[in-house]
Parts: structure tokens; sequence; C-alpha cells
């Protein structure tokens, strides 16, 4: 980012993967701001970092503002953000833009809110499981004098520029995975906005040149991580892929090793957690950390019948995308309303128990009440303090190649033909 000569950022959920002491440190070793308005020191009017920024080109005060937003706040790992306080952004916002106002020609927000962004390669491409911007077109409607809302979180692509009809304000924002530079130009007379154009560009990674700087320092890094994170650990019959609203190959398999390495009954991960495909063929501990890079530790959880009902409601709202699972079957319906789509549910082939007491392996930011699924705070819980990725890492080098899982643990209830797609039902 120094390298990109950033102007300023503003925080977002992972920033707080390694707690917010440790980021505090991190954010005053960069040469640019970092914007964080609705941020508090637990129980304070103290703020965590900057709330903005006023940057001047060419004769042309931009102000700057940065917030994260409830959601975001949600995802954040728990244990990293205890010492903190998240308002709402929208009064903050309000009363910095009073106080922007007089002294700058131009207020930019960086925000990180909105829902969660699906955590799949092909989200792009996958209109049904993209996100609104709902969260960005409320806050800009409430707050006048916003001249650019510069979106993240969501991963919700704006292909052009979208003109809120009430305030005028500009909102912009690409997918996620660099896939897309965000482009917008805006002409300004008398200092004042008057048009403005913009567009997101595709970027062709295999076909641009390499920034020689960018280049040099990936390149010494890599020379220090090789010997640690190049080392192949086995193999995969297949490739594993994510699906972030559907049971997949990826998140099946890690839930198969959570069950089988704790000796779980079942195994329950977050589709959140999985950040990479692991590839056909051999696989390095550096794949490994790609797809499970956080430090989220296996944890042994006690769950009754009723209360894993209650994690797969939530999985099935599709809130944080579908949980992943290992250990039981079950049948879903999304037509129904939310947390009422279990049809049906087994454990061992046998139907599920509700007061009957089952052991649950999961990953401990689950078991901390991450991503909403505050029911696991209910639960007596025993840390192995191992962290998943190693206890991938150690299944690979135990059992060699590794064999696509059985699925079919997630079913969806099918579509009556009368309301299926009517393109399916032609014949060629």
């Amino acid at each position: 980012m120094a390298s990109m000569n950033y102007d300023a950022m503003a925080i977002g959920n992972h920033e707080f993967d390694y707690g917010s002491d440790n980021f505090e440190k991190q954010m005053y070793r960069v040469p640019f701001p970092v914007l964080g308005a609705n941020i508090f020191y637990k129980g304070t009017t103290h703020r965590y970092s900057r709330p903005y920024t006023i940057i001047e080109r060419d004769g042309v005060r931009l102000g700057v503002i940065g917030i994260i937003g409830e959601d975001a706040r949600s995802v954040a790992l728990p244990s990293g953000i205890t010492g903190l306080d998240f308002f709402d952004p929208i009064p903050v916002v309000r009363d910095l833009v009073k106080e922007l106002k007089p002294q700058v020609d131009l207020i930019v927000v960086l925000a990180h809110q909105g829902k969660t962004g699906p955590q799949q390669t092909d989200a792009e491409a996958r209109p049904e499981v993209q996100r609104d911007f709902e969260e960005d077109i409320k806050l800009c409607g409430e707050v006048e004098g916003i001249d650019v809302f510069v979106g993240g979180h969501a991963h919700r692509g704006i292909e052009k520029p979208f003109v809120h009809p009430k305030t005028g304000t500009l909102i912009v924002q690409t997918y996620g995975y660099g896939t897309r530079l965000g482009y917008l130009k805006l002409t300004l007379r008398a200092k004042k906005l008057v048009s403005h154009e913009g567009e997101l560009l595709k970027v062709w990674s295999d076909k641009l040149l390499p920034d020689p700087v960018v280049e040099a320092k990936i390149e010494h890094y890599k020379q220090q991580v090789a010997p640690q994170i190049g080392k192949v650990v086995g193999k995969s019959k297949t490739r594993l892929v994510r699906d972030y609203n559907a049971e997949s190959s990826l998140g099946s398999f890690v839930a198969d090793v959570m069950r089988e390495v704790s000796g779980a009954d079942i195994a329950i991960e977050n589709a959140g957690g999985l950040r990479a495909d692991l590839p056909e063929g051999l696989v390095t501990n550096g794949n490994v950390l790609d797809s499970l890079p956080f430090l989220n530790t296996l944890v042994v959880c006690e769950m009754t019948g009723v209360e894993i009902r209650e994690v797969l409601e939530q999985g099935l709202s599709l809130e944080r995308g579908l949980v992943q699972v290992s250990g039981l079957r079950a049948t879903y319906d999304l037509s129904r309303p939310i947390r009422q789509r279990l049809v049906e549910l087994q454990i061992g082939n046998r139907p599920a128990e509700n007061q009957r007491a089952y052991r649950v392996a999961t990953n401990s930011f689950l078991a901390q009440g991450g991503d909403l699924y505050q029911t696991f705070l209910r639960t007596k819980q025993s840390d192995s303090t191992k962290s998943l990725s190693d206890v991938v890492i150690d299944y690979f080098k135990m059992h060699g190649e590794i064999q696509p899982p059985k699925l079919g643990r997630l079913v969806p209830v099918a579509a009556p033909a009368s309301k299926r797609s009517p393109g399916l039902l032609r014949s060629k």
C-alpha cells in the first residue's frame, strides 16, 4: 500500500484479525492516514484512530472520512475487539460533514459496511450471490453534503456510479479479489462538482507488466518465506472449491478433517472462513494457509440437538453464507421463512434428538459467536489451541493423497415444476 502511494484508508474488520492492540501499532507505521471515525476505546469518548484527513490536490481540498459498519464489526474476531466500541456511523458522519464543510471543497466517505461479500472467486459472475448496497444508499440519503461515497466489505461491483436520488451523492464500489479497478473522474467549476464519469476497469493481470518496485518487494519476501510456505504437504485427487451459499467440496473436506481429528459427532465450518480453493495435485502448506488464513483454532462444543438446529437455521438465512458440515444430513427449503427452513435433520444416519448432547467440532471464531452465531456462546467448550490450518496441514501429511469428500449433506428441496424457470423445461 505504501508503494502504491495510498492517500488514505478506512479500517475494516480484518484489520483486527490479530487484535486491536496489534493494529494500533501497525497503523502508525504507514505513511498515510488510517481512518475509523466511529471506533472508540470502550466506555470512552476517545477515538481509536483518526476520524478524517484533509487532502489538497491542485488547489482542491478534499475532506476524507473513514467508517466501519455494524455488519463488518460483527465479523471481526470477537476476542480481537473487546477493548473497542463501534458507534452508529450515520450520526458520526453527519457531525463530521458539518465540521468539514467550511474547510474543504469536496467530501469523500470511505466505508467498510453493508452485508459481508460472498467468499468465492467466481462471485462476480454469480448474480444470485451478489449483495446489495442498501446500507450505503441509506447513509447517503440521511446525511446531506457527501460528494463521493466509496463502499467496501460487500464486494458489490457498481459498474457505473450510482447517483443518490435525494442527495446527489455518487456511490461507487468494486467487486472483491482485485478483479476490477474503480475509476472515477470528477469535473469541477469554481471548485464545485458539475459532472462525473466512472466505470469498473477489468484488471487483466496476465497482460499487465508488473510494477518494478512492487515486484522487487514481493520477490524479497518470497525468498524469506519460501522455505516455510512452499513445502508440499500432500496431494488432492481433485480441486476442492468453495461455494458461499451451498454445500462445497472444500467446506465438506475441512469439516471432515475437523470431525475426524477431534472425534466429534459433527463438525461445522463457516463459509466465510474459506478464502481460497485447494488445487488438484500437489498441495503446499502455503495453499492451505491461503485457504485458511486466520488464527482460528479447533474447538469442540457440547450442543443439544435444538442448538444445532439453531446454528443450521442461522446458516440457512444466508446472512453469512451457508455453514459447511460433516456428520449430518440436513434437508432445507429456502422458499420458507427464515428460521423455518430446516426440513429434516439427521445426525449419524439417525433423526436428530432435540435434547441429546452432541460433540460439535468448530473453529474458535464461531465458538466466540462470530458471524452472528450467538448459539455457540451458550455451550461448554474445549479449545485445542491448535490452529485449524495446522490441523489440515497435519492431516495432509498423515494421509498423503486426499480423495474428494462425499457430498449430499446439505440437500435443498427440489422446487415444484410449476416454480422452475421455463428455460429448464425446454427441450433442444
